[in-house]
């Protein structure tokens, strides 16, 4: 099984997109610093997630958000969903 995950830092207003097969353990990682692109903005929370079958259906997914800003404004406007 593979997620992808959507992030949402706590302290500023900022969302983090990505895809993982533990979503726990890459949680832990984004707020421990381990993660370049996300360590300025910790701590962060697990804003939304979706659940697929094998990882290139989940990247194809995190390649759509990440390349479609209406559909990530969609996402982030209407809440969580974890």
């Amino acid at each position: 099984m593979y997620y992808l995950y959507i992030l949402k830092s706590l302290k500023y207003e900022r969302h983090y997109i990505g895809i993982t097969d533990d979503i726990l353990k890459r949680l832990a990682k984004h707020n421990s610093g381990s993660v370049k692109s996300t360590k300025a903005y910790r701590p962060w929370i697990i804003f939304q997630k979706e659940e697929f079958s094998n990882k290139i259906t989940a990247r194809k997914r995190e390649i759509f958000l990440k390349k479609t800003a209406r559909a990530r404004m969609e996402l982030y406007t209407h809440g969580p969903i974890v």
